[in-house]
């Protein structure tokens, strides 16, 4: 049977910023398949949200091809790929100005959909993110929780039916609940749509329960890539070893709290 071309594709790409030595990038090359969820993941400095801004065409790389859905993204202009591709920012990035509904219509908007079905595209999206439309539509971002904020910046991300979404770091600044749930819903969402999703976390255990691959970056490079269980059972590397044992050894520092809290 044969393989469908990847929706993502980095053939040998590196870039280097200002007058750095040491390229962000170092040859990577990357191919994602539609429908996959991959987590990239590597320590502050690695490479990681480059990764992403490349795709998206925010930046050029110097060597090497970025490709989306076949198309070498040179060729294609990158306002209207940036309208094809959902992005879910690490900060959030809701406009303080808008309401919630103006938000997440934002792109719809940009490319032309009328009024009505703008509308109805919204209170979709808030269904979908589980808030309630009528209760949601008309407040601003500062009148929301961390975790409300982050539902309506994946509607806004999902709104205009992209295919694929990029994630930089989305859950990171919320506290642990909201984290977990978030994380899960969004999974859900990517099962339920057929997305292809590329998510950046330095956060191993994240990694392990989302991603159905993962791409482990260091200092520019890619040192590993494979399943949550490949690399979680892998050993050639001390780097990754360490980085893909603290979901194990978290478990087991809650696990020994647990026992000794219960043999009291």
């Amino acid at each position: 049977m044969t393989q469908e071309a990847p929706v993502i594709h980095l053939d040998a790409v590196s870039r280097t910023f200002g007058d750095e030595i040491r390229p962000a990038l170092d040859g990577v090359s990357l191919a994602v398949q539609p429908g996959e969820f991959a987590a990239v993941l590597g320590a502050s400095g690695s490479g990681k949200t480059t990764l992403l801004r490349l795709i998206n065409r925010l930046i050029e790389p110097d060597t090497g091809t970025v490709s989306v859905e076949s198309a070498d993204i040179r060729t294609l202009d990158p306002v209207m790929l940036r309208r094809r591709i959902g992005y879910v920012f690490q900060g959030i990035g809701l406009f303080p100005h808008m309401t919630v509904a103006e938000n997440i219509a934002i792109t719809p908007k940009l490319i032309g959909w009328d009024a009505a079905r703008r509308a109805a595209r919204v209170d979709e999206m808030l269904d979908l993110v589980q808030l309630a439309p009528a209760s949601y539509r008309d407040r601003f971002p500062h009148e929301l929780s961390g975790g409300e904020r982050q539902r309506v910046g994946v509607a806004r991300a999902l709104a205009a039916r992209p295919r694929i979404v990029l994630m930089d770091e989305p859950f990171g600044a919320l506290d642990g609940p909201t984290r977990d749930a978030l994380g899960r819903d969004y999974r859900r969402l990517h099962d339920e749509l057929a997305l292809t999703t590329i998510m950046i976390t330095h956060d191993a255990l994240e990694a392990v329960l989302l991603a159905d691959r993962i791409v482990v970056l260091q200092t520019g490079r890619v040192v590993a890539d494979g399943s949550p269980r490949d690399l979680l059972a892998s050993d050639r590397d001390p780097y990754v070893r360490d980085l893909m044992q603290t979901p194990r050894r978290q478990a087991e520092r809650l696990q020994d709290l647990v026992d000794r809290q219960a043999a009291r």
